[in-house]
Parts: C-alpha cells; sequence; structure tokens
C-alpha cells in the first residue's frame, strides 16, 4: 500500500494497484517540446470554473509532463492517480462525514 492510500480512510484504500490496466508501462516518451506546449496549451485553454474542467486541465497538464525531460512520471503513475482522484469524487471526497 502507497503512502497515499495509507493515509485514506480504509473504505478508500486500493490494496492492489491496477496495474494490468497500463500495459504500455514501458512505453518511452521522447523530450518534445512542441507536444508538451500544446497540451498545456489546451489544458489552460480548458481550465474553467468548474471541478470538472480544473480536473482535466490538470490531467492534460500531468501528461504533458511525460514530453518534460525535467520530469520523472510515467504513464502508470498518471493513470492511478486520475484514477484515484476520480474514485475519490465518486464517493463524495475524501471526508464524507
Amino acid at each position: 500500500m502507497s503512502e497515499e492510500d495509507a493515509e485514506l480512510p480504509e473504505e478508500l484504500r486500493d490494496e492492489e494497484p491496477d496495474w494490468e490496466m497500463s500495459p504500455d508501462s514501458d512505453a518511452a516518451f521522447d523530450p518534445d517540446a512542441d507536444r508538451r506546449e500544446l497540451l498545456r496549451d489546451v489544458a489552460e485553454d480548458v481550465y474553467g470554473d468548474s471541478s470538472e474542467s480544473r480536473q482535466l486541465s490538470a490531467i492534460l497538464y500531468r501528461v504533458s509532463d511525460l514530453y518534460d525531460p525535467d520530469e520523472d512520471t510515467s504513464p502508470e503513475e498518471i493513470y492511478l492517480n486520475v484514477r484515484h482522484i476520480m474514485d475519490i469524487k465518486a464517493k463524495g471526497g475524501l471526508r464524507t462525514e
């Protein structure tokens, strides 16, 4: 269990990560400034007042990190992070009392 999961209430913890959902986990993403900037421009364009638009913007920005040589991320990390956020949102937030 990750440190992040350990901090969550028991009902929100993931015992087994969903790694099989990311079959191309060894894929290489070469630095690509044009692609990175395009993704970040789109992220800025979709950012709005709704929580959904802000989430989509954050996802796009995070995906752009795959093409940034100064960032250390992977498709698995992005997938698991997004899935985790969506699970929490579907359950009504971290603190549902």
